[in-house]
């Protein structure tokens, strides 16, 4: 049985820290072209050799997403762009365009070449097909079921590594070729900036009766009716282990750098424990309820996740106030402030490798020593003193609903 890759986000810098200090074997990001999440913080020329650097330095390979589908005033800038990505180091390009991947096989040829979900990959011919032009791996369409996907690992080279969507936001359209952004917002889902309108309200108006609108459900609300669940495969890593999957992928390069860590850290140890033939301890499980998420499903990998229609918003029941930047052995620890908490507020300390544990918060001064009742400035440094010594990177949060109503 194969051990699991775990692929996780990194939208930008913060993000990469936290996702390789909390487990992942790899991390994917972009530069500030031809990826498809524009609006991710995403990674300059000057700072990206500094972040394959970072990876490489702990042990973390680098995969940067080149899967927009270029136009033809763009393709001229793909040579050198390619060349500046193998040049800073990069592991692996994810790719869609068929150009693209032939441009990525002469200006960048040390640098592997993953073939993107944008290329809707739903049988053993196609995947197979990409392998003989020079792909080492495939990250299969999201609409595949689980025998679907082993019955690809059965009749493809055992040399091609096989990577599926694993957790994070589904999209409606069939793998991400949707043109309902375009239409209705001229931004372009495919060149990276979608606008989500599929997460939109909407009702029906009869031509003849403008600004009357009629709700399309049973009650006042109105309807989501393109609406999709989030995925959630933590329950599930040995049975896709045993299907042959090399590697799982965690969406989210626009989330926070607390979802990149906690969803990060939970697959982490749940991926540790299926390959071991442990049982997954609830608390890694449970810790994927701890980020702003949509309701779970299991995707297409048992059958249809059926739609929720209720709303499109997040489940939001937990937020971060602070961020450890160094911690003694008596557990006297120097945080950066993320937001506003007081002495005396009931906390959850969580961190790399640290087993979630609840504290009260008390004993906080400045870095002057002088003592505070509740930090206030964004940013600001201050010191606490927990039960135990944490590592840098562990994070302070607490319960608080902030779902949108």
């Amino acid at each position: 049985m194969r051990k699991l890759e775990l692929l996780s986000p990194a939208g930008d810098m913060e993000r990469l820290k936290m996702a390789v200090a909390y487990g992942a074997d790899a991390v994917y990001l972009a530069g500030t072209s031809f990826g498809m999440r524009s609006f991710a913080g995403n990674f300059s020329p000057e700072e990206l050799p500094l972040a394959v650097k970072f990876a490489h330095e702990h042990g973390v390979k680098c995969h940067v997403t080149v899967n927009t589908m270029p136009r033809n005033e763009e393709v001229h800038q793909l040579p050198a762009y390619l060349e500046q990505l193998q040049d800073a180091g990069v592991d692996a390009l994810i790719l869609a365009d068929l150009g693209a991947f032939t441009l990525a096989g002469k200006y960048a040829p040390r640098c592997q070449r993953h073939i993107s979900t944008q290329q809707s990959i739903a049988n053993y011919e196609c995947a197979q097909a990409w392998f003989d032009l020079g792909a080492s791996r495939v990250v299969l369409a999201r609409e595949l079921s689980l025998e679907e996907i082993r019955v690809i690992r059965q009749k493809v080279d055992p040399r091609l590594e096989i990577e599926t969507f694993g957790h994070g936001a589904m999209c409606v359209s069939y793998s991400g070729r949707c043109l309902l952004s375009n239409y209705m917002t001229g931004r372009d889902s495919n060149r990276g900036a979608c606008a989500q309108p599929c997460r939109y309200q909407y009702a029906l108006m009869e031509e003849k009766r403008p600004g009357e609108y009629f709700p399309v459900y049973e009650d006042d609300k109105g309807t989501y009716i393109l609406n999709s669940r989030d995925m959630c495969m933590i329950d599930h890593l040995p049975e896709l282990m045993e299907a042959g999957v090399d590697c799982i992928k965690i969406e989210g390069r626009a989330k926070s750098a607390y979802y990149a860590a906690i969803v990060t850290g939970a697959y982490r140890h749940c991926i540790d424990d299926a390959f071991a033939g442990r049982e997954l301890d609830p608390v890694w499980r449970d810790e994927t309820e701890h980020v702003s998420h949509r309701v779970y499903s299991t995707g297409f990998y048992f059958g249809e996740p059926g739609q929720y229609t209720e709303n499109s918003r997040y489940i939001r029941n937990w937020q971060i106030c602070a961020k450890v930047d160094a911690c003694d052995e008596t557990g006297l620890a120097v945080c950066s402030l993320n937001n506003k908490f007081k002495a005396g507020d009931e906390l959850e300390v969580v961190g790399p490798d640290l087993r979630p544990f609840p504290i009260v918060a008390g004993n906080m001064a400045d870095l002057e020593g002088q003592p505070l009742e509740e930090p206030k400035t964004p940013q600001m440094k201050f010191t606490i003193r927990l039960s135990k010594p944490v590592p840098p990177l562990s994070m302070l949060r607490r319960s608080v609903d902030l779902s949108a109503k």
